[in-house]
């Protein structure tokens, strides 16, 4: 079940909202609101279970699995199984064995769970192929059961972890309330595709959380907002990038090529934060308030600063479990660029079990060496458009090596994109890939991708909130109120329109 489907939006949402906002009642009302707060974060949990139940059947006792490996985990680092409350552990004081044992039990366990259900297919064909080249069929693997990926499974393994590595480290307490803690790591809002949330964000909000009228209304907008770039643009875009991706690279026409990633570059950016806009909004419905995921990328200076607004949640997860606790910047030179590309080494391998991937990472991550070796004092005297178009030209390069299917077919795109191969245009003429609702998805794609529409809303909204103002009576900010309502039911209604047509509908996160 996907957010961006009939099952989900007009029936498994509206029933679980319904029971929740009704098991919640008592806490708006303060009446015994602990305990009823509890029984939400039960229901929560059970919501959150059947949801991924739905898609992924027997696969769900992984995550149950991993969830009772890291509470355990927890326990036995804070000390937990002992009488008397769990403190804080001290930061910098030194741990026991038991601690210790507690969190190399969750790490292992997770990256065994991640290694395994996400790697094992990549490593049996690459060792098959390595066996042909040396001429030992023999030796080959041929008959192996291929390992279906479970859904969400590099999102929950890093957002369970961060758990047990925040309280080793001491930036958070663990908890004994199971049903808390499971409902922290299987939220069904965040659960498949992110943004991954850490425990020490939301501890205080799984016992003390209100639901308001404002925050509500505010989900609902963030929800539909997100719903809408997914539906409406990305899921557009995306039947140009396939097809152009379809075409054998050797046939692809520069022009071809260009609109092929240009699609691409639109469909995995609206894609993927319209799917952290909906998880967001639906964490405000029921309560929760998530950290931003996307800080409009595409309008960065530097590919330091893409990363700072890319994908936040992994790219803080990598800095402070991995890059810092390898020494970070703290070291020679040589040092932190070896860490640097370390991290983004794994992060390529994170985004998925192919060679395409790997190079990906490290592309970005010899930039990024780059741009702390010499280039950004370069970037500091180059004018603002000049730099974006350099961010934006190794964005879309590593698009091209993300999305092709192979890396040789990644490298043949790239020569198509520069030239260097002519294709065909008779037999894939432009017309055919670029229809008008595309054309039109794709303007909207690139204003949407600069925060153009928040700046305009901003400045009316501090228009009609300035009494000295002529626009600021009551009569346009009750017309404000309705022209925002009128457009999120007017996206509601086009998306519906969508839905309703079998449109292309996967998230392309969901495969990672």
């Amino acid at each position: 079940m996907v957010f961006s489907s009939i099952t989900f939006l007009y029936y498994y949402l509206p029933l679980v909202l319904l029971a929740y906002h009704l098991l919640f009642l008592p806490v708006t009302l303060g009446w015994r609101s602990s305990l009823w707060r509890r029984l939400s974060n039960l229901f929560l949990l059970l919501v959150s279970l059947t949801f991924y139940f739905w898609g992924e059947n027997f696969l769900i006792w992984i995550v149950v699995t991993s969830t009772m490996i890291d509470y355990i985990a927890g326990l036995l680092i804070a000390k937990g199984f002992t009488p008397g409350p769990i403190a804080i552990l001290k930061e910098g004081e030194p741990r026991s064995g038991w601690q210790h044992f507690g969190l190399i039990m969750s790490i292992v366990s997770n990256l065994c769970f991640l290694g395994f259900f996400k790697y094992f297919n990549f490593f049996i064909d690459n060792f098959n192929t390595t066996m042909a080249g040396f001429g030992l069929e023999g030796a080959m693997w041929q008959d192996f059961t291929r390992i279906t990926l479970p859904l969400g499974i590099s999102f929950y393994t890093f957002q369970s972890m961060s758990y047990t590595i925040d309280v080793y480290k001491g930036k958070v307490p663990a908890t004994r309330n199971l049903i808390d803690f499971a409902c922290y790591v299987t939220m069904f809002p965040q659960l498949v595709a992110g943004p991954i949330v850490r425990y020490r964000d939301v501890a205080n909000q799984l016992v003390t959380r209100v639901i308001t009228r404002e925050g509500f209304a505010s989900g609902v907008e963030r929800f539909v907002v997100g719903l809408a770039k997914k539906v409406i643009i990305a899921n557009t875009v995306a039947v140009a990038a396939d097809t152009v991706f379809a075409i054998p690279a050797d046939e692809v026409t520069p022009v071809l090529a260009w609109i092929g990633i240009l699609a691409y570059t639109l469909q995995i950016y609206f894609d993927f934060s319209g799917y952290s806009d909906m998880a967001i909004g639906l964490g405000r419905m029921f309560g929760f308030n998530y950290l931003e995921n996307f800080n409009y990328p595409y309008i960065a200076q530097s590919v330091q600063d893409f990363w700072r607004r890319w994908h936040i949640s992994l790219s803080s997860w990598f800095r402070d479990y991995l890059f810092i606790p390898l020494g970070g910047s703290r070291g020679s030179k040589a040092k932190t660029y070896f860490n640097l590309v370390t991290v983004f080494f794994l992060c390529g391998l994170w985004h998925g079990a192919a060679w395409n991937f790997v190079v990906w990472g490290l592309f970005h991550g010899a930039f990024l060496v780059i741009e702390r070796m010499w280039l950004s004092g370069v970037l500091a005297r180059t004018p603002r458009p000049l730099r974006h178009v350099y961010t934006m030209l190794v964005a879309i390069v590593g698009w091209v090596l993300f999305r092709a299917e192979t890396l040789g077919y990644g490298v043949g795109f790239l020569q198509a994109m520069a030239g260097l191969s002519v294709g065909d245009s008779v037999l894939h003429p432009l017309g055919r890939y670029l229809a008008p609702e595309i054309t039109i998805a794709m303007i909207l794609g690139f204003i949407g991708s600069a925060p153009v529409i928040p700046v305009v809303t901003r400045r009316i909204r501090a228009l009609i909130s300035d009494e000295t103002s002529v626009f600021g009576s009551g009569l346009f900010q009750a017309a404000y109120g309705s022209a925002t309502v009128f457009s999120l039911v007017v996206l509601m209604v086009l998306v519906g329109m969508r839905l309703a047509s079998g449109s292309y509908n996967p998230f392309i996160y969901f495969r990672f």
